[in-house]
C-alpha cells in the first residue's frame, strides 16, 4: 500500500489507517453498539496483515476499552505498527463524557492511555476536541508538548480544529498533523482548512470517510431501523431523512463507477477522498475481518479526474446544499 510522510514527522503513513471507535463497544454516549472484543482483534490484525501500519483511538472510544483491545491485538507482534490515541475528552464514575484540557487532566489522561495500550511512549498525541473557554486549550497544548519532551508521546497532533484554532496551538508548539471529518457529503474543510494545512506542512488524517458507514453500499433503511439504541447514529441527520434519501442514491453512483474496476463503493468512496492532495491518510474502522477484506484495496486504487466530476456531480442531484457543497 503507498505510503506518506505526515506532516514533520518521521512516520511514513499507510493511505489507510485502522479506526479503533466502534471497537469500544456498547453502553456509553457515542458507541456504535455492542461489540465482540475477539472480532475486533482479528479485525485489527487483518489490517495490519494487509499492510495497514498505524492505528487510531481514544481513550473515550468505550471509556478506555478500545485502548485495552488494541492492547492485546498488538501483544507479542513484531514489527509493532503505529499507535495513536487522544486525550481531551474525560467521563465520571457514572461514564458521563465531558472535554477539558487543564494540565493535570492532560497528564493524567497520557498516563492512563500509556498504561491501557501498554506502550513506552505514543506515536502520535491528539487533542480530540478544541475547548473555548479562556485559555485552556493553550494550557492543554503546553502539557502536550511537556510530555513530547518527556518523551511519552513522539508526536502532537489536533483533532477537529479549525483555522484560528490551530494558529493558536502553533504558536505554542508545532502541529504534527489534524484529524478531521471528511467525506463526499461533508465537504466543508476543502475551503479553508486543507489549503492552510498543506500550505503550513501540516499531515491531515481524516475520519469518517465513508460517513460512518453511509457510503459502503451495504447501508440500508433496514439495517439503520435496526440498530441498537446505543448506535450514534440513530439520532445523526445524516441516517435520516430528508438527507438520507439522497445519500443512498449517491452510494449508487459510487455502484456504477465502482463496478467498472470490480470495485465497491466503499472503495471509491475511500479512493474520492484520497484524491485530495492535502490529504496524508484516511482512518477506516472496521467490526471484523471481512469488513476489511472489503475496503484493504482501496489504498491503491485511483480514480480517473472524469470519474471524480462523475461522482461529485451526483451531489447535486437531490436535497438542497449550502454554499461550497455542504448539507444543510
Amino acid at each position: 500500500m503507498q505510503k506518506r510522510r505526515l506532516g514533520n514527522s518521521d512516520m511514513d503513513l499507510s493511505a489507510l489507517g485502522f479506526g479503533a471507535w466502534a471497537i469500544g463497544g456498547g453502553g456509553w454516549a457515542f458507541a456504535w453498539g455492542a461489540q465482540d472484543d475477539a472480532q475486533s482483534i482479528e479485525a485489527i490484525q487483518r489490517a495490519l496483515d494487509s499492510g495497514i501500519n498505524w492505528i487510531d483511538t481514544a481513550a473515550v472510544y468505550g471509556l478506555g476499552h478500545s485502548e485495552e483491545v488494541v492492547a492485546k491485538a498488538l501483544k507479542g507482534r513484531d514489527p509493532q505498527p503505529y499507535v495513536f490515541t487522544k486525550c481531551g475528552m474525560v467521563w465520571d464514575d457514572q461514564g458521563h463524557v465531558s472535554r477539558g484540557l487543564k494540565a493535570d487532566s492532560v497528564r493524567k489522561e497520557c498516563e492512563a492511555s500509556l498504561r491501557r495500550l501498554k506502550v513506552d511512549a505514543i506515536d502520535l498525541y491528539q487533542v480530540h476536541w478544541p475547548v473555548d473557554a479562556g485559555a485552556e486549550l493553550e494550557e492543554g497544548w503546553t502539557a502536550l508538548a511537556e510530555l513530547q519532551r518527556q518523551g511519552k508521546v513522539r508526536w502532537l497532533g489536533v483533532s477537529n480544529f479549525n483555522v484560528s484554532q490551530l494558529e493558536r496551538v502553533r504558536r505554542i508548539a508545532p502541529v504534527t498533523s489534524l484529524q478531521p471529518p471528511y467525506s463526499l457529503i461533508h465537504r466543508d474543510i476543502e475551503d479553508d482548512v486543507l489549503p492552510y494545512c498543506q500550505a503550513e506542512g501540516i499531515g491531515v488524517i481524516v475520519y469518517s470517510p465513508m460517513a460512518s458507514g453511509l457510503l459502503t453500499g451495504a447501508m440500508t433503511r433496514e439495517r439503520i431501523h435496526a440498530m441498537p439504541d446505543d448506535d450514534w447514529r440513530r439520532r445523526s441527520a445524516d441516517f435520516q431523512e430528508p438527507k438520507l434519501s439522497h445519500h443512498l442514491m449517491l452510494v449508487e453512483r459510487l455502484r456504477e463507477v465502482g463496478a467498472r474496476h470490480g470495485r465497491s463503493p466503499a472503495e471509491v468512496a475511500l479512493a474520492w477522498t484520497l484524491r485530495e492532495p492535502a490529504v496524508t491518510a484516511a482512518i477506516v474502522g472496521a467490526r471484523s475481518a471481512k469488513q476489511v477484506d472489503g475496503f484493504i484495496q482501496a489504498g491503491d486504487f485511483r480514480l480517473t479526474s472524469e470519474e471524480v466530476r462523475e461522482v461529485e456531480e451526483a451531489l447535486g442531484s437531490g436535497s438542497a446544499m449550502a454554499p461550497g457543497g455542504i448539507y444543510t
